[in-house]
Parts: C-alpha cells; structure tokens; sequence
C-alpha cells in the first residue's frame, strides 16, 4: 500500500497528548505482587504512599524511565530521528524534573504544565512470566486543562497522537482534537484498553467519526470497538471507522488497513519476551515514523513491527541504544 497521507513538509513532527508519569519498574517473585494488591497483568489505582511503602520491602531497586502510553510512543518517535513533541503536566518535584530533563535527552520537544500536585508515577511489578502489574498515582498528569493546549502547539505538526485513557476527560480530548486538527494535523488514537472502550463507547465513536485519521487497537480493544471477535471482521470494521485502521496481535503480528486495502505485518523474533511493556507504545512509535518520513504503509509497519520486537527484550518501556542501532541500521535511518 502507498503512503496514506500527504505529508506538508513544512509540518514534519509528530507531537503526542497523554499522561506524564514515570514508571518505576520492578522485577519481583509472584508472592510480592500477591501482597502489592495489584491484579496480574491489569492496573490498579493507589495512593502515592502504597507505592513508596511496596518500594521500602522490595530488596531490588526499580528502573526509573519516563511513561505513559503517548509519552513511550513520542519518546520512540524521538528516538528515531524525527521531529517529537510531547503535551502534559507534571509535578514541580524531583520526579517531574527529571521526567522532563528524560524528555530532552530523547529529542523530544516538552511542553509541560506545572502542578502542587506530585507527578504521577506507575509502580510496574514484573514476574518471571514476563507479566506486568501496574499500580498507578496519576497525581499531576491528571490535572491538565482543556484551556491549556492551544492551537499553536501543533502549528508544526503532521500528526498528533492520543492515547485512549484521555477519553477519561471528554472536556480535554475535545478540546486536544480541535486544537490538532485546526491546525491541520493528522489524528492518531490508540485505543488503550478494552475496559477503556467499553467505558466510552459512545464518545469514542464520535470522536472517530469527526476527528481520527488513524486508529490502533489490539484485538480486545478493537473487538470491543467494533463488536467482532473475529480478527479480519474486526480489520474490516476498524476500516470504515478511519483512513487507516491497525490491530496489533502481539507475537502474531499486525493488520493494517487502508480503504478496501488490508495486510498483514510478519512479527519479529520468535514471540519470546522478558517484558511486554510498552510493546504496543513502541509499535506505534515505528508506524507513525514511518507515516511522517512519507514511507508506505507496508515500510512503516515493518518499522513498527521491529520497535515492538526489541522493547520486549528489556524491561520497562524504553528501548536502549543498541536496540535503536539495529533498528536504524535494518532501515537505513540516519
């Protein structure tokens, strides 16, 4: 399939609205997170003082790393070269200060509000199994404003892209929407969870309808948007919704659609991974490089396919260098 969409070069970044949060990622036994109160594989919302008190009985020392399901995706954006912006709020702390001096170091662009409130942290507890179980503060990342973003954030954008948990705020998406496309940007959204979907449906599908370009999803999340558990009807589906419609099927791969256009995108590696987080921020972190560097859309998946291939052979979010390396080197990005 060609490139879906006409890129403006005068408008080459990608810029990314979401939660600022920093995740703390912790590798402990089964009988830790049986005691965290965190659900295997699913998320938890808690005060920040469970977090510091789960922190004081672990003997290991977590991976500290800027989070966040927009943020990991802008942050591989960055990573790769292109232009990267990213839109939130954090705490005037030490966490939020770092948060933003992480922002910088990955060639993202921040723009951030300050709050009294502290920044919003995620306790990830991974088990050998290479589960996740997330027990999350939003504090600050909460607390953004729709008067805050302004169409002058996306004057220089091609795309921006949403993560789902802001249909939480239907005041702040909206405003986030108009704003983007105003100023002429391409819309991404990825779904972000099933439990989210289902909570927002009827938001959700007007939202689409008007403003979203691209929409990403995994199978859960795009069964429950579209109401078919069958992968190809829910492909097709997700196609009548937005130009280009993603399911993302973890070590199976991904489909993309485009019109009456549909392929399927090889996974990468054998489907063994150490940690599972953040794979389908780093996909689309490689799809939406490759959309604003003007690749087809069979290119950009493969890029995609490669960034959630790699961010599943460390833990936490974040992709290290020798990973970039490869994958730049795979591509031919400079």
């Amino acid at each position: 399939m060609t490139a879906p969409f006409k890129v403006d070069p005068a408008k080459s970044r990608v810029t990314a609205i979401g939660s600022a949060l920093m995740d703390l990622c912790l590798m402990e036994e089964d009988a830790f997170l049986s005691e965290s109160g965190a659900q295997k594989g699913g998320m938890v919302m808690v005060d920040h003082t469970h977090i510091t008190s789960l922190l004081s009985k672990s003997v290991s020392r977590p991976s500290i790393v800027p989070g966040g399901s927009a943020c990991n995706t802008i942050v591989g954006v960055g990573r790769l070269g292109a232009p990267a912006r990213f839109i939130g709020k954090r705490g005037n702390d030490e966490l939020g200060k770092t948060f933003e001096k992480s922002l910088v170091a990955s060639n993202v662009d921040p723009i951030l509000f300050t709050s009294p409130s502290a920044t919003g942290h995620v306790l990830s507890i991974i088990t050998p199994d290479a589960q996740r179980s997330m027990l999350t503060y939003l504090g600050a990342s909460a607390e953004t404003k729709p008067h805050e973003i302004i169409n002058e954030h996306f004057a220089d954008s091609a795309f921006v892209h949403l993560e789902g948990y802001l249909l939480f705020n239907p005041q702040l998406i909206k405003a986030a929407l108009k704003a983007a496309k105003a100023a002429g940007a391409f819309i991404s959204l990825d779904l972000a969870s099933f439990t989210v979907v289902e909570s927002s449906l009827e938001l959700l599908e007007e939202i689409v309808h008007e403003y979203v370009d691209i929409v990403i999803a995994n199978e859960d999340e795009a069964a429950s948007f579209t109401g078919h558990k069958d992968e190809e009807k829910a492909a097709e589906a997700l196609a009548k919704k937005a130009a280009v419609g993603v399911m993302k099927l973890g070590k199976r791969g991904s489909i993309i659609t485009h019109g009456n256009n549909s392929m399927r995108v090889a996974p990468r590696g054998s489907g063994k991974a150490v940690d599972t987080t953040g794979a389908g921020d780093l996909w689309a972190s490689g799809f939406l490089y490759g959309l604003v560097k003007g690749y087809d859309i069979e290119t950009s998946g493969k890029i995609a396919s490669l960034c959630g291939y790699e961010v599943c052979q460390v833990v936490g979010a974040h992709i290290p260098d020798d990973g970039w390396n490869r994958i730049k080197t795979e591509f031919g990005i400079d």
